[in-house]
C-alpha cells in the first residue's frame, strides 16, 4: 500500500533538464542549504500525503523526465502580499524514464502506481534522447 502522494508540473521555459538543474543552481542562494523551492498559487488541499514521500516531477518538452522530493511546504507572501505555497524541494534532481503528457495548467496531483520510474544511476547522464524522439518513444510506450 502506497501512502503517499506525488506532484505534477510543468517546468516552463526548460529545454532540458539541465536547464533545470543550472536555474536551481543559480538561484539556490535564495533558499535553505541543501532545498530548493518552486511557488505556486494553491496549496495543496492533501498535503499530509505529499509530505509522507512525494515528489514533484518536472514536464519538459512535454514529456516527464526529473523529479524532486518535496521536503516541505511553506507560506511564500509576494510583493503583491498573496500568500503563496512554496513546495520546498531537496535540491538532487532525479532522472525519471519518459513519460508522455499534455499540457496543462498549474499542478496537478500524480498517483505513485502513474508516476514513471527512477532512471538506473549509470543511466542518468547519458540519457540524451532528443526531446522529439523521447516524447515519441513515450507516447508509444517505450520509454
Amino acid at each position: 500500500m502506497v501512502d503517499h502522494l506525488n506532484i505534477i508540473k510543468l517546468c516552463v521555459g526548460a529545454d532540458s533538464v539541465e536547464d533545470l538543474i543550472d536555474w536551481q543552481v543559480r538561484n539556490a542562494p535564495h533558499w535553505a542549504p541543501g532545498t530548493a523551492e518552486h511557488v505556486t498559487r494553491m496549496w495543496p488541499k492533501r498535503a499530509d500525503e505529499i509530505l509522507a514521500g512525494g515528489s514533484l516531477y518536472w514536464v519538459i518538452k512535454g514529456v516527464i523526465t526529473a523529479r524532486q522530493r518535496i521536503v516541505a511546504l511553506d507560506e511564500r507572501r509576494g510583493s503583491d502580499g498573496i500568500a503563496r505555497c512554496a513546495l520546498v524541494l531537496d535540491a538532487e534532481v532525479i532522472r525519471t524514464e519518459g513519460a508522455a503528457r499534455r499540457p496543462f495548467q498549474g499542478w496537478r496531483y500524480l498517483d505513485p502506481a502513474d508516476s514513471p520510474r527512477d532512471l538506473p544511476k549509470g543511466r542518468a547522464l547519458d540519457d540524451k534522447l532528443p526531446p522529439s524522439l523521447a516524447q515519441a518513444l513515450a507516447e508509444i510506450g517505450l520509454r
